[in-house]
This record gives C-alpha cells, structure tokens and sequence, in this order.
C-alpha cells in the first residue's frame, strides 16, 4: 500500500508544472530541443545530488537517534499535508515562461544543475518525502536513495516530454493552463490525503 501510494504521488507531481517545468520549456524556447534536454538533464543531476545529500544526512540521523527520525517522519506528512492545501487553494498554474537567453547545450546543462541544487523547495520535498515510505527493517540509506531516483527519473521523463511539446504547449495557453489547474487540484488532493493517512496511521501505531 505504501509503495503504491508512494508511486501514485510521485508520478502526479512529476506531471504537475512548476518552476522546474518552466525553466526547461524557456531553455528550449531560446535555444531549441538541444538546450531543452540538456537542461532536463542537468536539472535530473542536481536532483540526484538532494537525494544523495538526503539520504546520508537521514542515515546519520537514525543511527543517532530513532526517535528523532520518527519526529522527521510526522513533521514530514504534515509538510506534504500543507503543500496538498497550497495546490489546492493556487489560483494561478505558475507555469510562465519567462525570457532566456540561448548559450548553448553546455551551459544549459551547468545551469540546469545549479538550479536545482540551489532549490531549497527541492530539499524539503524529498526530506519530508522519502522518509514516509522506508521500512524501518531495511537499509535505510539504500530505500532513500532507489525512492529518490525514482523520483528524479519521473521528474526528468516529465519535463523531457515538456521539452518535445513545448511549441504546441505555448501555442495553446488556455488548454494549458487548465491541464495545469486540474493537475494542481489531483496532484493537491492526493498529498493532503497522503499526509494525512500517513500521519494517522502513524499515530496509531
């Protein structure tokens, strides 16, 4: 069960549109398919980066104190609870392209990865994430890190995708603003709901 809403949750918000999202379709837009991907892939990296960051720092501190990671693990569902209701209640799909100058595939690739290590959003996400859906039995470090790829990789496949259609998904603002809206409202319910059946079933046991 948890696996499948781990699953479940992770694919919604690889699909919902953010800043991350944007930044690869203004990539293409100034420099083409080459720059997109390549700063698809440099945005995949510096995600690979949190989630190794992430995995060590949790690991040292389970090692140190199991109640502590308990704590991590409860303010963590209620973290997902409250960005469930910030989807919910935009109003707006934050999904504008903002002007970028083209510099070539390199360059979008280095930028790609400082942007996404500079992403403290990033870093929040995957600590209040992840720890909801290792098995206390298991490596700990192991389970962050396969969890963590997996969603690195949806997220890339994502915007790889954005990238591919990103003429046609500028073409047509208003279809994508309401894919973008009805995204946000599935993608804030199923974490609202996860938190808080997380947090719950935490609290009973």
């Amino acid at each position: 069960m948890s696996l499948l809403a781990f699953a479940l949750a992770a694919l919604l918000l690889a699909v919902t549109p953010g800043p991350g999202m944007a930044y690869v379709v203004a990539r293409t837009v100034a420099g083409g398919r080459s720059e997109g991907y390549a700063s698809c892939l440099g945005t995949g990296l510096g995600g690979l980066v949190h989630v190794g960051a992430a995995a060590l720092g949790l690991s040292l501190l389970i090692a140190q104190s199991a109640l502590a990671f308990n704590v991590v693990k409860l303010v963590g569902a209620a973290y997902l609870v409250y960005l469930g209701i910030r989807l919910l209640l935009r109003k707006e799909q934050g999904f504008a392209v903002g002007p970028v100058p083209a510099h070539g595939a390199r360059r979008a690739l280095l930028e790609g990865v400082a942007v996404e290590v500079l992403n403290v959003k990033t870093a929040l996400f995957i600590v209040a994430f992840l720890p909801q859906f290792v098995a206390p039995n298991e490596p700990l470090a192991l389970q962050l890190v396969l969890l963590g790829s997996v969603c690195v990789v949806l997220n890339t496949l994502a915007d790889v995708v954005a990238v591919s259609a990103a003429h046609r998904l500028l073409a047509s603002g208003a279809a994508r603003a309401a894919r973008a809206r009805l995204l946000n409202r599935v993608s804030g319910a199923t974490l609202l709901g996860l938190g808080a059946w997380l947090a719950l079933a935490r609290r009973g046991s």
